[in-house]
């Protein structure tokens, strides 16, 4: 049976295809602007097409009642901005028009979408005609493939970041974090009903959809966590309001975006799950303001690395019993510069890790880092205890360029993140291995898994040490002569054309 990858969300070919349509008629920067608002209005459509389809089936009235969607956490689309209303205008000049219109009418119907949905399909700086074939490639395009676990915006403009980038040479500034992550960091925290669930960097919301969908397969559930979330840049957090709309997901991101660490939205949040992946290595991320800060229990984090100031943001905001999962680039696993060393050390002595998974590289689409996921719980099953998992060879390729988790590595990773908390851990060299406070403390309070996992032990083939060290020892002589021959070889065809080597 075929791997089940968690890499491809079904159509990015042709989303990249509408991007190539648009190739040089707007900027790259404003790609997103256009093709997102598309992919909502598209995908919103698609989902309330099938479910009108069903009510009109049933014949008794109700394919026009918004409660006969919502019911169904399916996003009610005025008729104005369905989707066959916007293909029948493709090729008409008022195309631009029609689609703000659409926009307009959703947000009217949507106080939450108020002045969140793009309305720039009018400009006269958008080619018309450019337009009209961009909304042909998306009236052929399948949605069926994009089910609603997946996080469909934040995965496709991920995506496109990648190929504007590998195209035009520009780095992508914004990474997202791959649904292999998210799923993981998911099935390990295992997000419980009636739960406080909170992303302070959130990007598109992409640890909420998969939050909902873990509760809804795994308790029946959906709907019934409360969630929280932040983000600082002002498109992305629009799409993150688009993402949770699309999902019927109630969500508090604020009245607008801001910088968490300046302007912290929900300053008295105590969240029992907080799920972040928030950026790499951040400099200049405004210590010199926030030196008394109240959430640096453990210490002032550097003004050159933010790593540290978003763990302690994070703990600040746990709950008792809380649990976190973040991603971090590696080097926040063994810095000791401008006291990160000595930050580290207080969480560890308070008994905050409770696990490290270091991750393959290339899961990542615009950046090739290797990454780590930090689990810190406050209340922790194995107290004084940590896990660490060595998940690098972990994966498969699925393209040149690109690796990816299937489900069954994922379960891998949740089964034996339950059995240590369970005390039935069998640890497995080069995998996993717990390791006490006071074993982390004789390896400096360094967490990198590799130095508690140890080496992965090999199989005995079974042959004896003397015969096997005869046997290669033999295949390398030969190996030596062969490479006299070719050498010989070499200079004597060289001397026949008067390229003779010295000896």
């Amino acid at each position: 049976m075929a791997e089940k990858s968690n890499a491809v969300i079904g159509f990015e070919k042709q989303i990249w295809d509408a991007a190539c349509v648009l190739w040089g008629h707007i900027p790259a920067a404003d790609y997103r602007k256009v093709i997102v608002g598309l992919i909502f209005l598209r995908y919103i459509s698609n989902a309330f097409d099938k479910r009108y389809r069903e009510l009109l089936a049933d014949g008794d009235g109700f394919e026009d009642d918004p409660d006969a969607y919502e019911e169904e956490n399916i996003f009610f689309v005025p008729e104005e901005a369905r989707w066959n209303k916007i293909a029948s205008k493709a090729h008409t000049p008022e195309i631009g028009k029609v689609i703000d219109d659409a926009m307009r009418a959703i947000e009217k119907n949507n106080q939450k979408l108020k002045d969140v949905l793009p309305k720039n399909y009018a400009s006269p700086d958008l080619d018309k005609r450019v337009l009209g074939d961009v909304v042909d490639l998306f009236t052929n395009m399948d949605m069926d493939s994009a089910d609603e676990s997946r996080d469909l915006l934040g995965r496709t403009y991920e995506y496109c970041i990648a190929q504007f980038a590998a195209h035009e040479g520009i780095k992508g500034g914004e990474f997202y974090t791959p649904a292999s992550v998210v799923k993981t960091i998911v099935a390990v925290l295992k997000p419980t009903p009636n739960s406080r669930v909170y992303d302070p960097c959130c990007g598109s919301g992409g640890m909420f959809v998969q939050s909902e969908k873990f509760i809804e397969e795994h308790a029946r559930q959906r709907g019934v966590i409360s969630v929280y979330g932040q983000e600082s840049n002002s498109d992305t957090w629009k799409m993150a309001k688009m993402n949770m709309a699309i999902r019927g997901i109630d969500a508090d991101f604020g009245k607008y975006h801001a910088d968490t660490f300046f302007n912290d939205l929900h300053p008295t949040l105590k969240a029992d799950f907080i799920m972040a992946n928030p950026p790499f290595n951040l400099s200049g991320w405004g210590q010199d303001k926030l030196k008394d800060d109240k959430r640096w229990k453990y210490g002032v984090p550097p003004a050159g690395n933010a790593n540290y100031a978003w763990i302690q943001h994070m703990i600040y905001h746990l709950a008792p019993n809380g649990k976190i999962g973040l991603v971090l680039a590696n080097g926040a696993l063994s810095t000791q510069s401008s006291g990160e060393g000595e930050i580290r050390r207080r969480i560890i002595e308070d008994d905050l890790i409770e696990g490290i998974i270091a991750m393959p590289t290339q899961l990542f689409y615009s950046v090739t880092i290797p990454v780590t996921l930090w689990f810190i719980t406050r209340g922790k099953r194995q107290k004084g205890k940590t896990l660490f998992i060595d998940a690098r060879k972990m994966g498969h390729m699925v393209d040149r360029k690109h690796r990816d988790f299937t489900d069954e590595d994922i379960q891998k990773l949740s089964d034996t993140f339950a059995a240590f908390q369970n005390g039935t851990l069998e640890e497995v060299k080069g995998f996993c291995a717990a390791a006490t406070i006071r074993d982390i403390a004789k390896q400096d309070y360094i967490l990198t898994p590799g130095r508690y996992v140890g080496i992965e032990e090999r199989e005995d083939d079974g042959e004896p040490f003397e015969e096997k060290m005869a046997r290669l020892t033999a295949e390398l002589s030969g190996l030596f002569d062969k490479s006299h021959e070719l050498e010989a070889e070499i200079r004597r065809k060289l001397g026949a054309i008067g390229f003779g080597l010295s000896s």
